[in-house]
């Protein structure tokens, strides 16, 4: 999507500007005259919401840690002192606290988006490839601000999580006791995990960067899958046409967002969180925040410790090679009927694995006899058929299916009288 410029400068200072810094010329080229496909629908808005959740995170968090302290003996004090004695302290925690609630909803919805339509598909492999590590570290991120509250939760998560990297062999005790900086979760540790999460949302922002550039040069995917053929024809202007849907879909998501705040400030929490950490009494479930819960059942699902752990690795790595695992030459769902209806028992995979993340692992769910089916065996069945998905399924699917016919262009799809595809989707 790369081409020439229609930039032209509007009077003498911005034409002086151009030839020495043309940030005026990039900023009109990515997000003002950029073409962009006609038929994209409002799935396409969470890209502008993602952007949206990063800068509330960054900036909240830059004025939490003016107010926190990063010692066990303080930090839990530290962030009661922000909520009841800095000004408007308790939005800015919970801005931040939700906010990281809202953007895992934004990023997983725009994932689903992208399996859905086949955005990872060529030639858009390395941006998705920048997406899943953005995910990743969103990840990390995520759980090193879990710990620094310093509750019941805090502790004991870091304690279960860091013990993990202990069962990797050869390294395995010496990177745990790195992350630790002793023998035990302590002081160390969270002034690492403080640091770490400091640190990592900058790193985020890079990437970000990116991959908004990897997607300016081979250009978004649409609905339809088909690449541009005639841009007068399949496309718009990102401004205003794309802009204003974006705005629209931020000021909804924006009001979700203060529910949560307003609200139901601590719903998406955990109560224990709310107590001082305390290493003599255990609570009586650990569990980490909510988006991470899909991937702690995959952990819990296997007996073997070090299985548990490559698994639970493997199955956000397995995320870098779809592009490779897909064999179908079609990339939206909407003219793939077999792949559709998979997908479909895919996104309830994932919900059925963040349910069984959240329950104890003995719960039983189906009494036979003095035992019976219990979350475990309900997580194995879900995680043997997430790994199916990937590497079974999607390479199977593009062998064997027959897709409808595609439009002949972007605007076919979306001009009267040519929207034979719409009754697919």
């Amino acid at each position: 999507m790369s081409g020439e410029s229609t930039y032209t400068p509007a009077n003498g200072f911005t034409r002086w500007l151009d030839q020495r810094l043309p940030v005026l010329r990039l900023v009109n080229d990515s997000f003002v005259d950029y073409p962009t496909p006609k038929n994209l629908n409002y799935w396409w808005t969470f890209g502008g919401i993602l952007s949206l959740c990063l800068a509330v995170q960054i900036v909240t968090g830059i004025v939490l840690a003016m107010h926190y302290v990063p010692t066990t003996e303080l930090a839990f004090a530290s962030v009661e002192h922000i909520m009841r004695d800095v000004n408007y302290g308790w939005l800015i925690r919970y801005v931040h606290a939700n906010g990281a609630s809202m953007f895992f909803i934004a990023v997983y919805i725009h994932m689903f988006r992208g399996l859905y339509y086949g955005s990872y598909k060529a030639p858009r492999e390395v941006l998705w490839i920048l997406g899943v590590l953005i995910y990743l570290l969103m990840m990390a991120t995520a759980f090193f601000g879990y710990v620094l509250p310093w509750g019941q939760m805090s502790f004991w998560g870091a304690t279960v999580i860091t013990n993990l990297f202990g069962a990797i062999p050869l390294v395995g005790d010496a990177l745990r006791t790195w992350l630790w900086g002793g023998f035990s979760v302590g002081d160390p540790t969270l002034n690492r995990f403080f640091s770490l999460h400091y640190l990592f949302p900058f790193l985020i922002a890079g990437v970000v960067i990116l991959h908004v550039w990897a997607l300016h040069v081979t250009g978004q995917n649409n609905p339809a899958g088909i690449e541009i053929k005639d841009p007068k024809k399949d496309t718009v202007p990102f401004t205003p046409y794309a802009t204003i849907k974006d705005g629209f879909g931020m000021v909804l998501f924006l009001i979700l967002f203060a529910y949560f705040v307003f609200y139901n400030p601590n719903g998406l929490g955990e109560p224990d969180n709310y107590e001082i950490a305390n290493p003599l009494k255990t609570p009586p479930h650990i569990v980490p925040e909510w988006y991470l819960l899909p991937f702690y059942a995959i952990l819990r699902a296997v007996p073997d410790k070090l299985g548990g752990v490559v698994l639970m690795f493997g199955a956000i790595a397995i995320l870098f090679v779809l592009p490779w695992l897909d064999t179908s030459k079609v990339r939206s769902a909407r003219f793939r009927p077999l792949y559709k209806q998979f997908f479909w028992i895919f996104v309830a995979v994932c919900l059925g694995l963040g349910y069984c993340g959240g329950q104890t692992p003995d719960k039983i769910l189906i009494h036979v006899g003095d035992g019976g089916f219990d979350i475990t065996d309900l997580s194995r069945i879900l995680t043997i058929y997430y790994f199916a998905h990937f590497l079974i399924l999607m390479p199977v699917l593009g062998l064997v299916e027959k897709p409808k016919p595609l439009p002949a262009s972007i605007a076919d799809s979306v001009l009267p009288g040519t929207r034979q595809d719409q009754a697919t989707s």
